[in-house]
């Protein structure tokens, strides 16, 4: 349970448990759960924004309850990876670039797209509406495990990430995708869609950050959920 409490702790801002509460690897099988408990509170949340406001309304106030039960964490992200990896530099100036605390303006576009992207996918969701709004945030935040398992972390003199880099992580802190997983087929065939676009988008981010960087960071790690997200709620809307 301390684990759980451990990951509500770094990727929302519920003051749960006792303060300081943070082990890097027990907590990481808990993304996807984290991710669920989110989409149940976006789902009940949801339910009421609708029956006050009109759908366009509430699919706005869906993102921005997103972005404030998790303190824009990985929006962070997006923003300072976009900055960062744009353009033709050296991999050294790319890095300094995310740690910079300042957003430039490729950042800023990012940022602005990629909530765009996700109010018009929540816009467009009908059948399954609830169902889609309780495990897509699963399903981004389990999506980052893949870049622990996969890429060496860029920052070996330290950073936000750093600790949970120090050990291989295993196959079995993946069995909590199994939940959203098996939730998913109750949508029919857009359960299985979601299911294959999330694989693919999670291969093309890899491959794309294997190729520009050789590694990841936190900010990368962030723009990761972020974008997985963006693109499952759009690609759910079809």
């Amino acid at each position: 349970m301390k684990n759980f409490i451990s990951a509500i702790q770094f990727l929302t801002i519920f003051p749960v448990g006792k303060a300081g509460a943070f082990d890097p690897e027990g907590m990481l099988p808990f993304f996807p759960m984290t991710g669920m408990m989110l989409g149940l509170m976006l789902s009940g949340a949801d339910m009421i924004f609708s029956q006050l406001w009109h759908e366009s309304a509430a699919a706005v106030l869906d993102v921005v309850l997103l972005a404030v039960l998790t303190g824009a964490l990985h929006i962070d992200g997006l923003g300072d990876t976009a900055d960062g990896l744009y353009g033709n530099r050296p991999r050294e100036r790319r890095l300094a670039i995310m740690k910079d605390s300042r957003i430039g303006a490729m950042g800023l576009v990012a940022v602005v797209c990629g909530l765009a992207v996700k109010w018009g996918g929540i816009l467009s969701l009908n059948e399954h509406r609830q169902l889609l709004l309780l495990i897509i945030p699963a399903y981004s935040r389990a999506g980052m495990l893949f870049g622990f398992r996969f890429l060496e972390y860029g920052r070996p003199e330290g950073g936000t990430a750093h600790a949970f880099f120090g050990n291989r992580l295993r196959w079995s802190a993946f069995a909590g995708l199994l939940i959203p997983v098996a939730i998913s087929f109750f949508a029919g065939w857009r359960g299985l869609w979601l299911n294959l676009v999330f694989a693919g988008t999670v291969a093309v981010i890899l491959l794309f950050y294997k190729k520009r960087m050789g590694c990841i960071t936190g900010d990368m790690l962030g723009a990761m959920c972020e974008i997985t997200e963006s693109v499952l709620f759009l690609m759910a809307g079809m």
